[in-house]
């Protein structure tokens, strides 16, 4: 059984946010499975990024079966171009508050990380925090949505 996690923020606010890449994943994912029969499971955590692991832990306990080295956790990467993404285990980007609390609350880094890029704030006079809690511009909508339709045919094929 697969565990995918899309880590997000809650909330109307964040729904079309750089940061909330890995919901887009999750909820694309579950238009193509059928979450529990194909033999995959599905967690959008319902708290703010830095409490994800929270939700993860008590979501593994209630799953048993379920191991961390069975988990993908699909969320946004500033160090990765827009339109590329990575899936690796055990390692993720440098700095991510949500993989942080996850890491922290389960005591491993050693579970799938689906890293899509959103690109970093180049040039741009935002921090990385506020780049992260933008929305996308108009003109990449289409490049997200094609990378976000290639990682769910990575993880399908997984």
């Amino acid at each position: 059984m697969k565990l995918v996690v899309g880590l997000g923020n809650p909330g109307e606010k964040y729904q079309n946010t750089r940061h909330n890449v890995g919901f887009l994943v999750v909820d694309r994912l579950r238009e193509r499975l059928d979450e529990g029969k194909d033999r995959v499971l599905f967690l959008k955590p319902d708290k703010f990024m830095n409490q994800s692991g929270a939700v993860v832990k008590a979501f593994l306990k209630k799953h048993p079966k379920v191991k961390p080295e069975e988990m993908y956790v699909a969320h946004d990467d500033l160090d990765i171009k827009l339109g590329e993404y990575k899936i690796s285990f055990g390692k993720g980007p440098r700095d991510h508050n949500g993989l942080k609390s996850i890491y922290e609350q389960l005591g491993t880094k050693e579970f799938w990380h689906v890293r899509v890029g959103i690109d970093g704030p180049r040039g741009e006079v935002k921090s990385g925090e506020e780049y992260v809690l933008s929305s996308f511009r108009p003109e990449e909508k289409s490049i997200v949505n094609s990378i976000v339709n290639s990682v769910v045919k990575a993880i399908v094929k997984l």
